[in-house]
């Protein structure tokens, strides 16, 4: 790997925690390759050849050029979906989305000797909530009774058996109303009474309500763990409190970094943000491990540590640091 091989950064330009990184890169003075593949075919020229086994060639955006066997390492974020060129509709768009998705995407996640924070298909294998769970299970974690369903008197039945109860959204799915009001679906407790036919419409996931008194949101980056203690929050999604919330970089409980390790490997993660209750009695249970999640949000003195262990990744190609 030479000085000038670049760190690839997949993501959209209002990506506020790809942001930071970039900024310690920077500072670094290593080399960035920002793409986003919503910009592809009308902002992005890619040209790949397979000799002898390896991808070659380049991608060209309106700044940056990188050659495909020079790239130190991939630094997958939140890309935007393919678009396509002005005037395509019908089959013909659907048509040429897919060959974008397969073609582009199967090139960026074809790197020859690249090192991935994450590779895509880790990351899409790990957002899948029922193999969260199951996998949080299999690592030794506490998961609180959990029942995915499409069955009005299959929820009802749970609700009794354990309410309260709450509804979890099994993905973060752009979601708007008429006038294209972007809405969020949050956590929310179920009052029993108000389960209905609607539950038929598609797939829910229900959970038994944990009586938290702090979250944690643990942050794992290759072989380092921050563990951040959340107080504060006046309901059950603290997401909905950023303001009003207390933050503190706490050690890690006896425990949890064995089975934060065992779900990382378990998908080939090289990140994952984790989030937990803590109730009453001090047990720790696990909510689910977004494979992607930010971390910019955080106070500085918590931000920069994560940042720069981000940046050590994508700096060292996976390599332990030089000490």
């Amino acid at each position: 790997m030479s000085a000038s091989s670049p760190v690839l950064v997949i993501s959209r330009l209002d990506d506020g925690t790809a942001d930071t990184v970039i900024e310690e890169l920077n500072r670094r003075r290593v080399p960035v390759v920002r793409l986003d593949p919503g910009d592809f075919p009308t902002e992005i020229t890619v040209t790949a050849r397979l000799d002898n086994g390896g991808l070659r060639g380049g991608l060209r955006t309106p700044t940056r050029l990188a050659d495909l066997e020079g790239v130190r390492s991939v630094y997958w974020r939140r890309p935007r979906p393919y678009a396509l060129r002005p005037g395509l509709g019908g089959p013909a768009a659907r048509w040429s989305r897919e060959e974008a998705r397969y073609g582009l995407g199967g090139i960026l996640a074809s790197l020859p000797d690249t090192h991935y924070v994450n590779h895509p298909w880790h990351n899409r294998n790990a957002e899948h909530k029922p193999t969260q769970l199951s996998t949080a299970a299999r690592c030794g974690f506490d998961v609180p009774p959990t029942i995915l369903t499409n069955s009005e008197d299959a929820a009802r039945d749970f609700a009794r058996e354990h309410g309260p109860v709450v509804y979890k959204p099994l993905r973060n799915t752009c979601y708007q109303d008429a006038e294209g009001r972007a809405l969020t679906v949050w956590v929310d407790e179920i009052d029993p009474t108000e389960l209905d036919a609607g539950v038929a419409q598609t797939m829910h996931l229900f959970q038994k309500l944990v009586p938290s008194v702090a979250d944690l949101r643990v942050t794992a980056v290759g072989q380092e763990v921050f563990t951040v203690r959340i107080d504060g929050s006046p309901g059950l999604d603290w997401r909905r409190h950023y303001e009003r919330l207390s933050y503190t970089l706490i050690g890690t409980p006896p425990g949890l970094a064995g089975g934060v390790r065992r779900y990382l490997d378990a998908f080939g993660l090289v990140f994952g943000a984790f989030d937990f209750g803590v109730d009453r009695d001090g047990r720790i249970w696990w909510y689910e491990c977004n494979p992607n999640g930010q971390f910019a949000w955080f106070p500085e003195r918590v931000t920069a540590r994560i940042v720069s262990a981000v940046a050590d990744q994508l700096h060292h190609g996976g390599e332990p640091r030089a000490h």
